[in-house]
């Protein structure tokens, strides 16, 4: 297990132990949103704001990953799906971890969205790459949703906890989930884990107050961290969220 701890460190700061993930992941998922289109200069931003890591999948690395200024830990993404597709919830594993390791990556991540059509064919791929992350000593993210046609409210905390929880079942050294939305309901969330739990961003907040007070929240109840993607690299001033979101979450 030396070779995942020492690759979790690349990615966990070593004095917090707590982490700022930037995913920008979302042009297979949605396109060449605003922020990404140029992404020597956005990963650029993000790393001199302080980020942790950033995570992508395996085609971008050689367009923006260490372009230039900080080093930054990668994180490459194994799932892939549209917005295009009959099931937008439907992910597929599209790369390799071998394929991971070969482009550099500290870690790799899987999208999980429980309660969809191929469930069960996301859990099978979840619960089989944490075999092949744990014999090749790479650290896995799991990105646990609740969504399908049976999810009333993917912010339920009946719902988040149970996909965190799932996700450290099958093997994940890393959860990603949404925030429940108060602090007792996310509390519940963090006790029912075993292994650390960063939240999801989500879509553009207008406010950056409000996005800083739901970090606040969730460090409080004992969340490891962040992934925060859109309300990162869509900021006016990515730099200056960043460090904003790392002294939040670093405590300094």
């Amino acid at each position: 297990m030396i070779g995942k701890k020492i690759r979790m460190e690349r990615i966990f700061d070593r004095k917090s132990k707590k982490t700022v993930i930037v995913p920008m992941d979302h042009g297979v998922s949605v396109g060449p949103i605003s922020g990404l289109e140029n992404m020597v200069e956005t990963i650029g931003d993000i790393a001199e704001g302080g980020a942790d890591a950033v995570l992508m999948h395996k085609g971008i690395v050689g367009a923006g990953h260490r372009g230039y200024g900080k080093d930054i830990g990668l994180i490459i993404h194994l799932s892939g799906g549209t917005v295009l597709a009959p099931d937008p919830n439907t992910k597929v594993q599209v790369t390799s971890v071998k394929e991971a390791i070969r482009l550099g990556a500290d870690a790799v991540s899987v999208h999980v969205n429980v309660g969809a059509e191929n469930e069960s064919d996301m859990l099978q791929d979840l619960g089989m790459l944490s075999e092949e992350c744990k014999e090749y000593g790479l650290p896995l993210l799991a990105m646990m949703y609740a969504r399908g046609g049976r999810i009333k409210s993917e912010h339920d905390v009946k719902y988040i906890k149970h996909v965190a929880r799932i996700g450290a079942e099958l093997g994940a050294d890393i959860i990603k989930t949404v925030y429940t939305g108060d602090k007792k309901s996310f509390k519940e969330v963090i006790d029912g884990c075993p292994v650390p739990v960063v939240i999801a961003g989500g879509p553009k907040i207008k406010n950056d107050a409000d996005l800083f007070k739901m970090i606040e929240d969730a460090m409080d109840c004992g969340a490891a961290g962040v992934s925060i993607g859109r309300n990162i690299f869509q900021a006016d001033d990515r730099v200056a969220v960043t460090q904003k979101i790392r002294k939040i979450v670093h405590g300094n």
